[in-house]
């Protein structure tokens, strides 16, 4: 990571830090539906109060959202007292809420009072599978070993989760895969899976019909839905800690459910749904923001994900190149650079962008040093990504050069400056070319990516889309990408036209 480290403050140098004058409150919330939900309602009290706020919504995972809690780049976000037990502090073996508070307050955090509703996880089959095989608690799945299997990453390694839940009951199912929760539920309905992980408060339950197993050995724990504040909220802006006091026991499961409903069912926005919620039950009228028309939002998107990819491509290029020149005439320097770029290459999208979230970055007074969650984490992770392609092809293209042409450089007394800027490069630009192609083609496609750390752009409307299950609104993000690679491929081939020699075009046309 010493590597990453340096090479992320090349990257930070070019890129510079936008000052901010202002000082929000920070929401953040999960990448489901009801913790949208919630983080929306909070929003709207907090700004009632007085206080600017911004919200950061469908930021991945409890860890993500914890860490950055932690790290003060949020200060608030809605959890779950069986999440925090259970995964966040298992370690603790903590049992009351009294030892949960404290074990909080030691990192800097407090927790509200329940907000009313225990959201605890469930087993969910499809009803007429169920009744055709006699399932209706989940010890009856002890006598079915065959069964499928699917549940989110998260229940896959959770202290109250599938290994436990497995020792619990004994179940026998070795069928077993990780899916994403939106993606599992679909499976589930389409019969991909037969069985797969719920929350009580789910709206897919109902939009679904699914049939939701007696945990008959009370396995599972409650799930007391709360928001984590950083604690010294309580000090710098109390009026912000009274308005989320004031949700304590304001919500019922009913209730959640059925706003929960509101937003996949019934296509309403979170926000929208937020309001009707403060409106109805807290007696308080706020505004809903406008929806954006879909040029607006493509407009935003757009200017997200170009912003990403460009600046990222940019400082890769200017990074890459040399570096590729360096290997290509330093054999043993070549498969140290080399060897490094593939092994930035091989670490997977998301742990790459977890882990570059730590690492130093300038911030306005009163945020964290580091470069945590937003645009910079997605450009630098961008940034590492299109080195491999442009070092290997510029190697590639420059140790591919006729030996003959390099005598007959030397014979003409050219300085090692001109022959590469004259001869070498001009002969290899075709290779090289085609690597920053490359590199730019893959930019668009992970970066859609970003928008599991907030960084926007178009894979913000294709994790909604996702948790929505709103085709429509994940094609506005899936198709303008592809339609973006697409042009960044034609530009690429354009541009070839104007950096290639015309001798050199036509010698490959042939």
């Amino acid at each position: 990571m010493r590597v990453v480290s340096a090479i992320a403050v090349v990257v930070i140098a070019a890129v510079g830090v936008t000052p901010v004058t202002a000082m929000p409150v920070v929401i953040g919330s999960k990448k489901f539906t009801e913790s949208v939900i919630l983080a929306e309602i909070a929003g709207m009290l907090v700004a009632q109060g007085g206080s600017a706020v911004e919200l950061k919504a469908e930021l991945g995972g409890t860890r993500i959202l914890f860490e950055a809690l932690r790290r003060g780049e949020i200060d608030i976000y809605p959890e779950y007292t069986g999440t925090i037990t259970q995964e966040i502090l298992a370690d603790r073996q903590l049992e009351t809420d009294a030892q949960l508070r404290a074990a909080l307050a030691e990192l800097g955090i407090a927790m509200t009072a329940p907000l009313g509703f225990n959201n605890t996880y469930a087993i969910g089959m499809r009803p007429e599978h169920a009744d055709e095989l006699g399932i209706a608690a989940i010890s009856d799945l002890v006598g079915h070993p065959s069964l499928r299997f699917g549940f989110t990453a998260e229940f896959m390694e959770r202290g109250d989760g599938w290994p436990a839940l497995r020792g619990r009951y004994r179940l026998p199912q070795q069928h077993v895969r990780g899916l994403d929760h939106d993606l599992a539920l679909r499976a589930l309905a389409d019969g991909g899976i037969d069985a797969t992980d719920l929350y009580s408060t789910d709206a897919a339950i109902a939009a679904y019909g699914f049939r939701v197993l007696d945990d008959d050995r009370r396995h599972f724990p409650r799930y007391d839905a709360v928001f984590l504040y950083r604690a010294e909220l309580g000090d710098r802006a109390p009026a912000v800690v009274e308005a989320l006091d004031s949700l304590a026991g304001t919500i019922d499961e009913p209730r959640m459910i059925q706003m929960n409903s509101q937003a996949v069912a019934a296509g309403a926005s979170e926000a929208a749904v937020a309001a009707r919620f403060i409106d109805e039950q807290l007696d308080m009228v706020v505004a809903v923001p406008v929806p954006a028309t879909l040029v607006g939002r493509q407009a935003g998107w757009l200017g997200e994900h170009l912003f990403m990819v460009g600046i990222s491509l940019v400082l890769a290029i200017a990074v890459a190149v040399p570096l590729g020149v360096v290997a290509a005439r330093y054999a043993k320097a070549g498969h140290v650079i080399l060897g490094l770029a593939g092994m930035i290459q091989t670490v997977p999208a998301l742990a790459l962008l977890v882990l570059l979230m730590p690492l130093p970055w300038p911030r306005e007074a009163g945020r964290p040093d580091v470069l945590g969650l937003g645009t910079e984490t997605a450009i630098v992770a961008l940034f590492l990504y299109s080195l491999l392609p442009i070092v290997r092809n510029t190697h590639a293209g420059l140790r591919g050069i006729s030996p003959a042409i390099r005598e007959s450089a030397e014979a003409l007394g050219l300085s090692v400056w001109s022959k590469l800027t004259r001869i070498e490069m001009p002969l290899a630009s075709p290779t090289i070319l085609a690597g920053i192609k490359t590199a730019a083609v893959m930019n668009i496609g992970f970066a859609t990516l970003g928008a599991l750390i907030g960084a926007g752009g178009y894979g913000q409307p294709i994790l909604s889309g996702i948790r929505r299950y709103d085709f429509g609104l994940i094609l506005e993000g899936a198709v303008p990408a592809a339609v973006l690679a697409l042009s960044a491929q034609v530009i690429f081939d354009l541009a070839e036209r104007a950096v290639v020699p015309r001798g050199l075009r036509l010698r490959r046309s042939a």
